[in-house]
């Protein structure tokens, strides 16, 4: 069996304080380097504030001086809508259907899991590592399609991430960070103070390429769920 190979997906509109933190927390907890990946074309919201470029460009100054984190522009080549279904069927195809794969994602966007394409194929291509806070909504109730899917699959040591390829559920906690993209962007256009809230570098990026003076949004499709 392999090493684990954790991915963190996410549109990363500004990547901030916030994102690096779960980065890191879920580095330290599974000895392992974290895949930062920007989607290039989210499914379920209209377009980002800035180019997939330049999302990656940010990322890229982001975890310059990170130890164990690096970005993964894999989703930004590929045409078209980007599902984490197809991502994972091309991580399969790379590296074989016994490395252990993991998506790290937050217990938001986790417990609306059964509005993701395809959901249920998902555990058969990886494990979710799912950073939460106190008071996580992973707490408060879940789907019942989806606390069926989670029977049997929790688990509490990183090792057994490792000792199998796919299908199990890992919670992560890390200490509670306010950073939001949606207000960093809405302040930035607001002329209110945001710098505090991203690395020196990506703020620098922001100003000097006057990104999300208009509040981020830039005109797209409208909002739909993944089909």
């Amino acid at each position: 069996m392999t090493g684990l190979r954790v991915y963190y997906g996410g549109t990363f509109d500004p990547v901030h304080d916030g994102h690096l933190a779960i980065a890191r927390a879920a580095r330290d907890a599974l000895d392992t380097t974290i895949r930062m990946m920007p989607a290039a074309d989210p499914p379920h919201r209209s377009a980002p504030g800035a180019t997939a470029a330049q999302r990656a460009e940010m990322l890229d100054l982001a975890v310059a001086d990170e130890d164990g984190l690096c970005v993964d522009r894999r989703e930004l080549r590929r045409e078209g809508r980007s599902y984490s279904i197809d991502t994972l069927h091309a991580l399969r195809a790379e590296y074989g259907i016994e490395a252990p794969i993991a998506l790290l994602v937050g217990a938001d966007s986790f417990v609306d899991l059964p509005d993701w394409h395809r959901w249920r194929e998902l555990f058969d291509q990886t494990h979710f590592i799912v950073a939460e806070r106190p008071g996580s909504p992973l707490d408060q109730g879940l789907r019942p399609e989806l606390a069926t899917m989670l029977a049997g699959r929790w688990c509490h040591a990183p090792q057994a991430l490792r000792d199998a390829p796919a299908g199990l559920v890992f919670r992560l906690h890390q200490a509670l960070h306010g950073e939001s993209a949606t207000t960093i962007r809405q302040r930035i256009a607001a002329g209110l103070p945001w710098r505090d809230e991203v690395s020196e570098p990506v703020a620098d990026y922001i100003q000097r390429h006057g990104l999300y003076l208009n509040g981020g949004e830039r005109p797209g499709p409208a909002p739909r769920p993944p089909l």
